[in-house]
């Protein structure tokens, strides 16, 4: 039975970190201020951080679907200092995803074959590499720091100056770097990286500004592995009409490249292994609504589920006021 830890805000908006199983049977961890001190007193012990979250005993019982209804659930770790928790994540690294990406880019490449779908055929020759060998690197970019991700019910808010605001629905890897600059994954999160794909779509090289944007992390981070293959839903709202409803697939049988890999790739950086730092790295994704021709508006609502995750994510759309930027010399 898989653990999942989850932070929710108690009646007084005190902060509280919880353990629950699969049935949704869940109880505050006494005397664990956050889940990044829970992890970092795991490390320190020697111990797993299921063992750490066992360790630190049974407290009161929490209703989650209760909590989340109220808006109580908040991101399911945090670092008090969100410049140190590092925000990326790699593309084309599911099987399938290079159609919506090779899509994209065709019109500018002409008859010729896409940078897109060379990367993403080189992932299918060379992204599951045997044990103690590396692959091929994937494609990689950043996000930001911890101060753009957002919880579940939070609005996922798109500059002004953006021409989309689009979910991506995916599967991300939550770390933390220890004393020593070891890397340890905690466990996975259900995310919406969400991205501006109209930015990138008109020039391959304007990827990275496509990027940087707010994501959102669902409720729960899974401890321990996740099963080959998950399977779960990407849906959008808009009023009472479902504009968007397709299921997607993640998981290493889906996937082009390993885990292992991907996670290779990201921390084989010195600068990446920083002690103390968090990380939260996306795996990318196959389904998006913009291949389907969805325009997302204002108040559109993400809605992404997908088993082992109990809990849904669920974000909507808002769009930040201009605010122009003029620099000045000192």
């Amino acid at each position: 039975m898989a653990l999942r830890l989850l932070q929710v805000k108690d009646r007084n908006g005190t902060l509280q970190v919880v353990a629950s199983d699969d049935h949704g049977a869940a109880h505050v961890l006494p005397g664990v201020a956050s889940t990044y001190d829970l992890a970092m007193s795991a490390i320190a012990a020697g111990q797993s951080l299921a063992q750490a979250a066992e360790a630190a005993g049974k407290g009161e019982a929490v209703d989650l679907d209760a909590a989340l209804a109220q808006g109580r659930i908040a991101l399911p770790i945090h670092h008090a200092d969100p410049a140190h928790f590092v925000v990326a994540g790699t593309g084309l690294t599911h099987l399938g995803s290079a159609d919506g990406r090779d899509k994209m880019h065709k019109a500018q490449a002409g008859e010729h074959v896409t940078d897109s779908m060379k990367m993403f055929q080189m992932g299918v020759e060379g992204g599951k590499p045997k044990d103690g060998e590396a692959g091929v690197q994937p494609e990689w970019f950043y996000k930001g720091d911890g101060s753009c991700l957002v919880g579940p019910g939070e609005a996922l808010t798109s500059p002004a100056f953006a021409l989309d605001g689009g979910e991506e629905p995916e599967l991300a890897g939550i770390y933390l770097i220890g004393p020593d600059g070891t890397p340890f994954r905690l466990g996975f999160c259900l995310s919406n990286e969400f991205s501006d794909h109209v930015t990138e779509r008109g020039n391959y090289l304007w990827l990275a500004h496509s990027k940087l944007r707010q994501a959102s992390l669902g409720p729960e981070l899974i401890v321990g592995e996740l099963p080959d293959s998950v399977e779960g839903t990407s849906k959008i709202t808009r009023g009472d009409e479902t504009i968007f409803d397709k299921p997607f697939l993640s998981g290493e049988a889906n996937m082009s490249h390993s885990i292992a890999n991907l996670e290779h790739h990201h921390f084989k950086y010195d600068l990446f292994r920083r002690p103390g730092d968090l990380h939260v790295h996306f795996f990318g994704t196959a389904t998006l609504s913009v291949s389907h021709g969805v325009k997302t508006q204002d108040g559109d609502r993400f809605e992404i589920e997908a088993r082992p995750f109990r809990l849904p994510l669920v974000n909507t759309l808002a769009t930040a006021e201009a605010a122009p930027v003029s620099v000045r010399a000192l």
